[in-house]
């Protein structure tokens, strides 16, 4: 599936991302339910493969994940399988400027969100972002330049302002796209990874 943004950074309004990216949100969300549950699967499992063959992912101790919500490409084969490593999850206070505090992930100590995503429960210990070494992103699209399409409410972007670590955008192939509208408080990651491929972010 391709998409045409059509859009012009230079020459766009706030108001006018603002609106291109609900457009194409309602649009990414179409496509990866689409691609269905069998499609997703395996594209989930090939991208977890990848990740435990970069080097990259050898060399982190400390990673961030996430718990996927509705359609969001499954990693948690990965963080079931690589016990050595001290995975991450993210818990959001939307009530709080919209950050995100990291707590480390234990499978028997996960809440469930009011936004439907699984969180790590808000009584275990805090890790500081620093600690982090590679960020595993989620997001609904990718671009070729690391861009990144979520949910709207700017929690991953607030976190990779800051972040030194590697950051790495997950997401399926139909959505990897030649462009995506951004504004000033978008940060991009640095590297993208579909079923496909690793891509750097150029």
């Amino acid at each position: 599936m391709e998409f045409v943004c059509g859009y012009n950074k230079t020459t766009m309004s706030d108001s006018s991302i603002h609106d291109a990216k609900s457009q194409l949100r309602q649009q990414c969300r179409k496509v990866r339910a689409s691609l269905g549950e069998g499609t997703r699967a395996r594209a989930s499992q090939s991208i977890c493969e990848a990740l435990e063959r970069w080097p990259i992912f050898h060399q982190s101790d400390f990673i961030l994940a996430y718990m996927p919500i509705k359609f969001e490409v499954d990693l948690t084969s990965l963080l079931r399988d690589h016990p050595e490593k001290h995975w991450v999850l993210p818990r959001i206070i939307p009530e709080e400027d919209h950050r995100m505090v990291f707590h480390p992930y234990d499978a028997a100590r996960l809440a469930r969100h009011p936004f439907g995503m699984a969180e790590p429960a808000a009584d275990l210990p805090t890790i500081p972002p620093e600690a982090m070494q590679l960020a595993l992103v989620p997001g609904l699209a990718f671009d070729r330049r690391g861009w990144r399409l979520g949910y709207g409410g700017g929690y991953f972007d607030r976190f990779l302002k800051s972040f030194a670590g590697t950051s790495v955008g997950i997401a399926f192939h139909a959505l990897f796209l030649d462009s995506l509208p951004h504004d000033q408080f978008d940060i991009p990651v640095q590297w993208i990874l579909t079923e496909n491929r690793i891509y750097k972010a150029s």
